[in-house]
């Protein structure tokens, strides 16, 4: 039997030996029942000789089945310089994130209007934060801020206004700025998050007027949600940095108002803590959060949905 094995040459042939050996009605298998009528030198030598052919059927089919593997190698010799044969994933073109897509937008449609990047440190001190800000010390106003404090008394900036100190600070007035970057502040919902980002825009010199906010901001706006005019509203408001205060609306979809960003002249405290003389120079300020005007122009309700990096939704929203 273990001569036969060894000359078998195929694998059909194998298996239907190995079948009529050890199958159901298999040869060995009558003889591994009757095992009980045997002595003990016969079960051992029974045992012996069913171990040497399974090793003996084992080996064949590893032999059969490696020869089989050279003969289809053989059959599939491949041109290496011919690459038609091999797979050609799809190609994919990456893409800036909708945030980036947005804060580029932003800074070409205030650089074409004459406003000048400038940015600053995500970790500040409460004088540019706050103190310089006319955020008095203990002042109510501070909560509405929600800080997140560092070691040594620094902050996380809860706003990106400390760019328009620093920035008078170091280049003095006149000056026309606008200071996009995250903030952070210790929230979190489907509008408002730990971190988010804000543009804010600084015009000061001798003779810059509301009218001349509402403007640059109308311009903005148009141009930011690609159209012709925009329908704003002006109401009265509070911020510790500007006198008089506003909130602006954009008129969206029909009837309804949407709060768009807060903004005003800048306070004559803001300008003498950095220098300005405020009877000689006036100016106003506005601040927008940027992750709600992305979740506005392309059309999502919640927020989280920047940062979760879900590839299925991103492309979804067509970015």
């Amino acid at each position: 039997m273990l001569e036969q094995i060894k000359n078998i040459k195929s694998l059909d042939e194998l298996m239907a030996l190995h079948s009529a050996t050890f199958g159901k009605t298999g040869t060995m298998t009558a003889r591994l029942k009757d095992m009980k009528n045997l002595d003990n030198d016969a079960r051992a030598a029974l045992n012996a000789e069913v171990a040497a052919m399974r090793d003996a059927f084992k080996a064949a089919q590893e032999e059969l089945e490696n020869t089989a593997m050279l003969v289809a190698l053989a059959e599939q010799k491949l041109d290496a310089a011919d690459t038609s044969h091999q797979y050609q994933p799809p190609v994919t073109n990456g893409k800036l994130h909708p945030l980036t897509q947005t804060m580029s937008e932003i800074a070409a449609i205030f650089e074409s209007m004459g406003y000048g990047l400038r940015t600053g440190p995500d970790i500040e001190d409460d004088w540019h934060n706050f103190g310089a800000l006319n955020f008095p010390e203990h002042h109510p106003a501070r909560d509405m801020h929600d800080t997140f404090f560092v070691d040594g008394g620094n902050l996380l900036r809860t706003h990106t206004s400390p760019v328009q100190i620093r920035s008078m600070e170091s280049d003095g007035v006149p000056i026309k700025i606008f200071c996009p970057g995250a903030t952070y502040r210790t929230e979190m919902d489907a509008t408002h998050f730990p971190m988010f980002h804000q543009v804010e825009g600084l015009h000061i010199d001798k003779n810059v007027t509301m009218s001349d906010l509402i403007s640059d901001v109308k311009i903005f706006l148009a141009r930011f949600f690609e159209m012709d005019s925009v329908d704003l509203r002006v109401r009265p408001s509070y911020f510790p940095f500007t006198e008089p205060s506003i909130e602006i609306d954009i008129k969206w979809r029909g009837d309804k108002w949407l709060e768009i960003m807060g903004a005003g002249m800048v306070h004559p405290n803001v300008l003498k803590n950095v220098g300005v003389n405020p009877d000689e120079f006036q100016g106003f300020a506005f601040g927008a959060g940027i992750d709600r005007l992305t979740m506005l122009k392309y059309g999502y309700n919640d927020g989280r949905k920047l940062f979760e990096g879900d590839i299925r939704w991103i492309k979804a929203k067509g970015f």
